[in-house]
């Protein structure tokens, strides 16, 4: 079988571009955006979770990129201390409120940015809504499905819109891989294999977290997988009807030789692989260990804590609605990251090994390889994409603050639904493996499902 190179974007273009004419859309999230349109006026935000993600995705770096589109009227935390650092690190002069009804009642923000932690994410997407804005929420929507049914719920009673960040949409590579099965490549995608590998660094930091704890994260089937369940809905366009899992917190947790509270202090520093000094970061120890005093939360917690109980190695498999079936996998403690899929079809397979640049490899482009069934390979090359997320980040904000009405050919905005259905997955895995059987989605909340053309 002879193989070739795929260098031109615009040779793709050209074989797909009358198949994905008909998908150009304005989403509705950009008409809720839209709605405060006030001419001369710059979008109002305000900000609840001054944690990292929500000071730099979504707080300086927007302050920084967007300066003649938004302005902050308003940040929110329950920590005084990570507030006021997290107020002068954005460099912006809104007020700070440590009661968020507060600020939503005297800022009056436009939309709202919620970036709490995940078991909280219905609390202010609820109060946002209800308080007659628009809220722009990170992932995962929420962690279970009656806090999801109750955002649904007010999504509908306020008539405002709920915008959820799946920036691995955005991506250069992942938009191939959604052009490329639209525009049948494959001919009908009959099964997908999908395996997730987090290394002992990132893996290892969801442990050191709050996000160790299902309480408050809903294990990593939630609070992580949600952004691949999600690609995984966006590519096979179809909702996801069963699920059957597994999973075993086996490495981590209770499993290690030795545990502390935190690694500052660790009588076991010295021995242990996985020793993390957060004070090497002044950012960090200025919003963190400085600001201990108000909640008690470590940041730099033991990933060998008695409390973990999400799982580290997890297996599902999904059947949609429109017959595709999925083998999913998410291992925590791999000596590299990155993801395989494949997706296989009527026609061939589309297939990619991405792993995330290590020290002692240089990479600024991924492929993807298409073998038709009886016919050649092609190897597809893409550029990396500039920015956080394989230059998703850059392109998701793009879309929200620089030019929220502009086309939307490959469905990358993702609303309500889009957080629902990848949120279901994670929830509906974690009860089949807690009560060891399947578990149908339509079981979860009143959300009808689609077989295909899902839209938005």
């Amino acid at each position: 079988m002879k193989s070739k190179k795929l260098q031109s974007r615009r040779d793709f273009i050209a074989k797909t571009g009358g198949a994905l004419a008909g998908s150009m859309f304005i989403h509705p999230v950009a008409e809720a955006l839209s709605l405060f349109d006030r001419p001369g006026e710059k979008m109002k935000l305000a900000l609840v979770g001054t944690g990292v993600r929500g000071l730099s995705m979504w707080g300086r770096d927007v302050v920084r990129a967007y300066a003649d589109q938004i302005e902050f009227v308003g940040l929110a935390d329950k920590n005084e201390g990570r507030l006021q650092y997290g107020k002068s690190f954005m460099g912006v002069s809104c007020p700070t409120f440590l009661d968020t009804d507060q600020m939503l009642r005297e800022a009056k923000p436009d939309v709202l940015i919620v970036t709490t932690m995940d078991s909280t994410h219905h609390e202010f997407i609820v109060k946002g809504l209800m308080a007659g804005m628009n809220v722009i929420s990170e992932k995962p929507m929420t962690t279970d499905e009656k806090k999801m049914q109750a955002i649904l719920d007010a999504e509908k009673k306020s008539g405002k819109k709920l915008i959820v960040t799946f920036n691995y949409r955005y991506s250069p590579h992942r938009q191939k891989l959604f052009e490329l099965l639209r525009a049948g490549e494959i001919g009908t995608i009959t099964s997908v294999d999908f395996h997730w590998y987090l290394d002992t660094s990132h893996g290892a930091d969801y442990f050191r977290r709050w996000h160790g704890q299902r309480e408050y994260s809903g294990t990593l089937l939630v609070h992580k997988s949600t952004h691949h369940f999600d690609l995984l809905n966006w590519w096979l366009d179809s909702d996801p009807e069963e699920v059957y899992a597994y999973g075993q917190l086996e490495f981590y947790g209770k499993n290690g030789p030795f545990r502390h509270t935190t690694c500052r202090g660790c009588p076991h520093a010295s021995n242990c692989d996985f020793y993390w000094d957060i004070t090497k970061s002044a950012h960090l120890t200025k919003l963190y260990v400085d600001n201990e005093k108000y909640d008690g939360y470590h940041r730099d917690g033991c990933v060998f804590r008695e409390e973990i109980d999400i799982y580290d190695k997890m297996a599902v498999q999904i059947r949609y609605k429109n017959k595709v079936q999925v083998s999913y996998s998410l291992t925590t403690y791999s000596p590299y990251e990155g993801y395989r899929i494949a997706f296989n079809g009527t026609k061939g397979r589309l297939e990619a090994w991405i792993k995330e640049s290590q020290p002692w490899e240089e990479k600024d482009a991924d492929e993807i390889h298409l073998t038709k069934n009886f016919g050649e390979r092609e190897i597809i090359t893409i550029p990396h994409g500039g920015g956080g997320h394989g230059g998703g980040d850059t392109r998701l904000k793009d879309k929200l603050f620089k030019d929220p009405n502009a086309a939307d050919p490959w469905r990358q905005s993702a609303g309500s639904r889009d957080g629902a259905m990848s949120c279901l997955i994670g929830i509906a895995a974690r009860h089949s493996i807690e009560q060891a059987k399947p578990i149908r989605i339509q079981d979860l909340t009143d959300i009808p499902l689609k077989e295909s053309g899902r839209g938005v």
